[in-house]
């Protein structure tokens, strides 16, 4: 990763972080660009005594956040989150995301839909004119020859996604098969992720449609930021 892309996701994660405020329970994404939102949640908590409670979406997310010192909770004990903090894979100009890369997207969505507010930080690259990226989607064991087929026959092409220094799929914090959709330019997000999230034994794919009206989404470069 480049110096550059470096400094564009510490400095949208760091201003997303400044926006948490003192008592918000705070929704917690998984990946690198929400990992320096933590590092700044860290330091508030230390030099200013922020109060806060985070939500993680992942076991990683978790075990960061308490090597950080980050307060957590549970969406169970917290079921409405002041406000979530989380990367996308690409962002359109409608403010469709696709997510899923770290293959947390489930609870990355339970997160989201929770969240009174919902800022996902990027940097420049991660911005497109329309959705092209594989599209991740969680399914249970049980179901995955149906799901390639159902995917085959919706004009994509799906691939399990392999482990790294482990043998086999990658198997999700739910206990779940990640599968990586590709179809090309997705000409309709909302159409698109409402079929594969209908197919059964799927848990959530990563297209999210369904959250524009509550999304920041600030856009890290080297210098500063860009709020869209």
């Amino acid at each position: 990763m480049s110096g550059d892309v470096v400094n564009s996701k510490k400095n949208a994660g760091y201003y997303a972080a400044d926006l948490v405020m003192d008592g918000n329970i705070v929704g917690l994404g998984t990946g690198s660009t929400v990992f320096y939102s933590m590092e700044r949640l860290s330091e508030r908590i230390k030099s200013e005594g922020l109060c806060i409670k985070g939500i993680p979406t992942s076991i990683q997310t978790a075990i960061r956040a308490r090597s950080l010192g980050i307060p957590l909770t549970t969406l169970d004990d917290n079921p409405k989150i002041d406000i979530a903090i989380d990367g996308a894979d690409e962002v359109d100009p409608d403010f469709n995301l696709i997510k899923g890369r770290g293959a947390a997207q489930t609870r990355e969505r339970c997160v989201a839909d929770s969240a009174e507010k919902f800022i996902v930080v990027v940097d420049a690259g991660k911005l497109t004119r329309k959705l092209s990226a594989v599209v991740p989607v969680e399914v249970i064991p049980f179901a995955l020859t149906h799901l390639c087929e159902k995917i085959s026959d919706m004009g994509g092409l799906a691939a399990v996604r392999e482990g790294v220094r482990k043998d086999g799929p990658v198997i999700t914090d739910n206990g779940c098969i990640e599968v990586d959709c590709d179809f090309g330019d997705i000409d309709d997000p909302e159409c698109l992720e409402m079929k594969i999230n209908n197919i059964p034994g799927v848990v959530s794919c990563g297209i999210f449609t369904e959250f524009k009206e509550k999304i920041v989404v600030i856009v890290g470069n080297e210098s500063g930021i860009e709020i869209l």
